[in-house]
């Protein structure tokens, strides 16, 4: 494990100046991202910031822009610690340009069901892969000064019920499924961890014994155990930092249980130089530390993005060869789908960050294309989701004219405390720290086509919604639910619908009182008439039918995969599966896009000629995904998890608790470990990928009576039978019976023709196993079977070695 400085004296005389009471102060956030100051040791507030796609900062403000990365699964999806370990420099030069000192990210969580709400937060199904992935993100944040902080420690797979839920989950597969990333994050330096809501085997983790054992124990994790917000309940959780705060119970209550014996203030001293040590190495602590700031460009941040969207698009399907695309043979392309003008490039919940720009698919092709081919668009199915916030292309501040909305906070008596102007009718904090009795959001809007236009107001307690001064809503919001992105994220909201003419200005105001303990966050939308549906089908389907390609882009919105709650289906909502078939119908050239953070269904899959999976990609998801298509890069990505072809076939599917409890019955066998033993197959195996050319696997080979306990090399020959330069990555699998494992993986690249032989280490720790009459690990022993592929259900190359004993 390395790390920056150890705790030592210098902390104890720190330490020795503060009483009891300054000291379990320290323990406990100074706000909702920050942690306390202490003026007299030298000690500054540290800054946190979600989340792993951005560096959002402190506050949501839509003008606080930040660069905006592929989705986890993405970054995954490239099997490429390289780029990973990239992005994460990225993200410390945007920390350090931000302030902040703490990133809350990665998650290591694992891929347990395909229906988890925040899968696309989520590295991979398979703890071997998200631990190279995770500690490569790990290490890229921190090379440049900037804490990571893997989470949500341990066993947060699930979104239903996450503030409460106890995990069941026995030993064996704790330690060797769900800590192992955790493990392989403290092994790469991690010098925060985040400790998760829900509850394992009884105990709530911010209690749970896990925190000493195997964390600061076993693994030698030096670092600040952080709360997930408001996940400590007790005077005695060994949570060394309470967030947000103040803490009530970081007061007070703990000084009385101290008093009493109850805790020791020893253990209070070690909380505080873990966070102290944590100070140190971002810079917190006087004298500052003297890491500098990664110096990136922004031509070549953008340039990254992009490469990275390409890096983890995944190429499940490719008939004939119809990808990639020749530019000088096409005369018209026809972009289609609803994702394809608006793209998704994000998840919802916490970790949402606000890009400066967004390439979008049609802006990018039609960018490659340009000069060369005409680009034309439908969206030919609709998704009806939340109403849209205001946005500045059609609204203006009413006082000065500029392009957005006009925010208010006010007092008891109406008064105005507190004005600034807004990009957006979505408001989540105020930019200055206010005590208001209501806030107010008003815009003139100029409706861009007439019809009956749905306005809402979005927010909790009393809310108010006026459109030239007739209230079309005046109601108390009551709360459907506690949890934190609910409430501060994505509330409850009214609309109502009124008339309005084209071209003809229209003052639209929304009203909300505000309640402690339900958020600040209000939204003033507006969305225009409904279109036909059936017409916009038809005329997606006609540009089809007379372009010489059609691209359909499908695939979820930050509403359907997000934070705070669980999936009931994998099927694309809407009309997008009808889209693509009658699209496929008319035109045997079509290519569909799949923009969605984690699986979905493809019913369609057989009648296309290519599927081609981005994610969420980022802000260059279009640049990215015409250099795919177009072949100035090789779609670089393998599946982290499989997907199945029907939602009722998943082996491992649900994420609802049953009185609080929610066991994991299957034990180690979840994705493609589980699909290994079931009876019906899926529609895509883990690791599956294809690239522009094609390989043959020709031989493994691995030294015998090798030594298991210090790990060793298999070499596997791979050959390109293809006609193009191209990347593989080349799998190894142990096989015990029908379950396989990854144990081993690694890239090759090869000329048309070229044979290679590639090295593919396996570490010991991929093959020990967890004894728990022992409660220790046992080193494989014996003949040890591997396997090697392209992918989990793809492999063709099997041999036995004896370890030595």
């Amino acid at each position: 494990m390395t790390t920056t400085q150890r705790p030592g004296t210098d902390l104890d005389v720190l330490l020795a100046r503060l009483t009891l009471a300054e000291k379990i102060r320290l323990l406990s956030g100074g706000g909702t991202f920050r942690g306390q100051a202490e003026e007299s040791i030298g000690l500054r507030a540290i800054v946190f910031s979600d989340g792993p796609v951005g560096v959002r900062g402190e506050r949501w403000d839509e003008r606080d822009t930040a660069l905006t990365l592929p989705s986890p699964t993405a970054m995954a999806a490239t099997w490429d610690v390289d780029v990973v370990s990239g992005l994460g420099r990225l993200l410390a030069a945007e920390a350090r340009r931000k302030g902040v000192d703490v990133l809350l990210a990665p998650n290591l969580n694992l891929h347990r069901s395909p229906l988890g709400g925040r899968h696309f937060e989520c590295f991979s199904e398979d703890p071997l892969l998200t631990s190279r992935i995770g500690a490569a993100y790990v290490r890229g944040v921190q090379s440049g000064g900037v804490a990571a902080t893997p989470k949500h420690y341990v066993a947060n797979e699930s979104e239903t019920e996450r503030l409460t839920l106890d995990a069941r989950v026995d030993e064996a597969t704790l330690r060797e499924v769900y800590l192992a990333p955790f493990e392989a994050a403290v092994r790469a330096g991690a010098w925060v961890v985040m400790s998760a809501y829900n509850g394992v085997n009884g105990t709530s983790m911010s209690d749970s014994p896990l925190l000493d054992e195997p964390l600061r124990g076993e693994w030698g994790f030096d670092g600040v155990v952080v709360s997930d917000w408001g996940a400590v309940r007790s005077v005695e959780s060994t949570t060394d930092l309470a967030m947000p705060g103040p803490h009530e119970l970081r007061a007070e209550p703990l000084e009385e249980a101290v008093r009493r014996g109850r805790v020791r203030e020893s253990e209070i001293d070690d909380r505080l130089r873990r966070i102290l040590l944590l100070a140190q190495r971002v810079g917190a602590l006087s004298p500052a530390a003297s890491i500098p700031p990664p110096r990136i460009t922004p031509d070549e941040a953008r340039g990254r993005l992009r490469r990275a969207v390409a890096a983890g698009s995944v190429l499940l399907r490719n008939s004939s060869s119809l990808l990639p695309l020749d530019p000088a043979a096409l005369t018209r392309v026809a972009v289609l789908g609803p994702n394809a003008v608006d793209a998704r490039v994000q998840g919802g919940g916490s970790a949402g960050v606000f890009p400066a720009a967004v390439v979008s698919p049609v802006d990018g092709i039609r960018s490659a294309l340009a000069g060369r081919a005409e680009v034309v668009h439908r969206a030919g199915a609709v998704l009806h989701t939340r109403p849209t916030p205001l946005k500045p292309e059609h609204t203006s501040d009413p006082v000065t004219g500029e392009p957005g909305v006009l925010v208010r906070y006010l007092d008891a008596d109406g008064e105005v405390i507190h004005a600034e102007h807004r990009l957006s009718g979505r408001i989540l904090d105020p930019s200055i720290d206010v005590e208001a009795d209501s806030v107010e959001v008003s815009a003139l809007l100029r409706p861009p086509s007439s019809g009956d236009w749905r306005f809402a107001v979005v927010g909790l307690g009393r809310v108010l919604l006026e459109v030239d001064g007739h209230v079309l809503v005046d109601e108390l919001v009551v709360p459907e639910s506690d949890d934190p992105t609910y409430v501060h994220v994505a509330p409850s909201f009214r609309e109502a619908v009124r008339p309005v003419r084209e071209g003809r200005e229209v003052l639209v105001r929304a009203r909300r009182w505000l309640t402690p303990g339900e958020g600040n966050a209000v939204a003033l939308a507006a969305d225009p008439p409904r279109v036909d549906e059936d017409a916009e089908l038809a005329a997606a389907v006609a540009l089809a039918r007379t372009s010489d390609v059609a691209v359909v882009v499908v695939g979820t919105t930050d509403e359907i995969e997000s934070e705070g709650f669980d999936r009931t289906t994998l099927a694309l909502p809407g009309r997008q599966d009808e889209l693509v078939r009658a699209v496929a119908a008319v035109n045997p050239r079509t290519v569909v896009v799949v923009n969605a953070g984690g699986p979905v269904e493809l019913p369609w899959r057989h009648e296309v000629a290519a599927v081609l999976v981005t994610w969420f990609p980022g802000q260059e998801a279009g640049d990215g995904l015409a250099d795919v298509l177009f072949g100035a890069a090789e779609p670089g990505g393998r599946l982290p998890t499989t997907w199945a072809a029907r939602t009722a076939d998943v082996p491992v599917l649900d994420t609802t608790p049953v009185d609080g409890v929610l066991p994991y019955t299957e034990g180690p066998l979840i994705g493609y470990r589980a699909w290994a033993v079931h009876p019906v197959a899926p529609a895509y195996w883990f690791g599956h990928g294809l690239g522009y050319t094609t390989w043959t696997y020709e031989g493994l080979s691995a030294r015998d009576n090798v030594d298991a306990g210090s790990g060793f090399d298999v070499r596997v020959r791979v050959r390109n039978t293809g006609t193009r330069e191209g990347r593989e990555v080349v799998q190894v699998y142990q096989a015990e019976g029908e379950d396989r494992r990854l144990v081993g993986y690694t890239t090759v690249h090869a000329a048309p023709g070229e044979a290679v032989w590639v090295r593919v280490p396996i570490e010991a720790e991929a093959l020990r196993r967890w004894s728990v009459p022992d409660r220790a690990w046992r080193r494989a022993s014996g003949t040890i079977t591997l396997l090697a592929g392209p992918s989990a259900g793809d492999l063709p190359l099997a041999g036995k070695l004896n370890t030595a004993p």
